[in-house]
């Protein structure tokens, strides 16, 4: 059976307590960290970057899954990778050298992941599978939390046979509206790696552990 590993997206947390979020989120059965990075240009909002991560990281040893919304991307990964970055996703349509931006990632020794928007076909996969680690298919139009649920499974599943064929260890991540309800239905597409934002942090730090045990369930 497949694990199902939980990256709750700090872009819902408290921000005028890094620190405390952090190891309540760590402590409540976190898998990854998930690190929306917005510039204001390609999406329309702006969040945090290679300094705030930097000084996010000695305060958990989980994994870091750094969701790149930038244009550019390639003059910043390695300043991302500096700060403790040990995932670091790129946009399809955020450089025009996609390929090279991802062999980029990969020369810092971080793993590599390629985000897909709700209308960007699967087919921008089909020559680099061989460098990714991580295939993100967003199910709301970047750019902000608490969004409602596009549905694509279908979609999910065209990536999750993708992946199959590689043979390689590849997580499938779904972002965007992902409740209780709506990750039974991204889990039966193939999908292994949930990013909640709201869902589990609009309640406050004592249903962290409840919200992330509920999505591994569903």
């Amino acid at each position: 059976m497949t694990h199902i590993k939980i990256a709750p997206s700090m872009l819902s947390c408290d921000f005028s307590n890094l620190e405390k979020e952090l190891k309540a989120i760590d402590a409540a059965g976190a898998d990854y960290i998930h690190l929306d990075v917005m510039d204001g240009h390609y999406v329309p909002n702006i969040t945090f970057g290679p300094p705030v991560i930097k000084a996010m990281r000695p305060h958990t040893d989980k994994i870091f899954d750094v969701h790149l919304m930038i244009n550019p991307a390639a003059p910043y990964i390695e300043a991302f990778a500096e700060a403790g970055a040990d995932i670091i996703t790129i946009h399809a349509e955020a450089d025009d050298h996609t390929h090279r931006v991802l062999q980029q990632i990969k020369a810092t020794g971080k793993k590599a992941g390629i985000a897909l928007n709700p209308a960007t076909p699967t087919d921008v996969l089909d020559h680099i599978m061989d460098l990714v680690d991580l295939v993100l298919v967003m199910t709301v139009n970047p750019g902000f939390g608490g969004q409602s649920y596009i549905a694509l499974d279908n979609k999910i599943a065209d990536v999750c046979a993708r992946i199959d064929a590689t043979g390689r260890d590849i997580d499938l991540q779904v972002d965007g509206g992902i409740t209780d309800e709506t990750a039974r239905m991204v889990k039966q597409a193939g999908a292994n790696v949930l990013v909640a934002g709201t869902y589990v942090f609009k309640d406050g730090t004592k249903y962290y552990s409840d919200k992330i045990s509920s999505l591994r369930k569903q």
